[in-house]
């Protein structure tokens, strides 16, 4: 295995851990409503949990509102009970043939709590990413040592590791900031 197949091996995982922040940050809420706020609540559909986007038609018709239209009209109080079990903080109202969920105005403190979480995520996206780096250096070390590459090429492997790694965290941050700007705006 040469070096620029391990480079490129470990930024396909770091590529996948900006993929799986990105993911998580979406279902993060903010003063508009989103689909993705539901992506995370499961329903119990036949005996198997079911994302709720599976199980009905899920639309934003306005800025601060989610609608949801199960296909089969004994799905909505299985859809109301995960809502209200999941950490949105979000009360559905049931007409009896839709769901609609209101997303309220966030307060000050609450944007400030939300911006902390996006700060811990991007975190640990971060420490994800060093420790893929790690695992690439290490790997390009132990075949210095057996004598598959040479010192330079090992050296040169290692650097090329460490500016891909500066160019993810680099873009975990702008992911971050614009999460937050996103979080905090009124």
């Amino acid at each position: 295995m040469e070096v620029k197949e391990i480079i490129a091996q470990h930024e396909e995982k770091m590529d996948k851990t900006i993929e799986a922040l990105k993911r998580e940050l979406s279902s993060i809420r903010t003063g508009r409503a989103s689909t993705s706020l539901l992506d995370r609540i499961t329903v119990d559909y036949y005996g198997t949990p079911t994302p709720v986007k599976q199980v009905a038609n899920v639309s934003v018709p306005e800025p601060r509102m989610i609608t949801i239209a199960p296909w089969e009209p004994k799905m909505l109080g299985e859809i109301e009970k995960a809502i209200l079990k999941s950490d949105l903080g979000l009360n559905p109202n049931n007409d009896g043939k839709i769901i609609r969920l209101e997303i309220p105005q966030l307060t000050e403190e609450r944007r400030k709590e939300l911006s902390k979480k996006v700060s811990k995520i991007a975190e640990d996206s971060k420490v994800v990413i060093r420790n893929i780096r790690r695992d690439a250096n290490e790997t390009i070390k132990k075949m210095e040592k057996k004598k598959e590459v040479t010192e330079d090429d090992s050296k040169e492997g290692q650097e090329n590791i460490q500016k891909l790694t500066d160019k993810k965290i680099k873009a975990i941050d702008e992911i971050k900031a614009k999460k937050e700007k996103e979080v905090m705006a009124v």
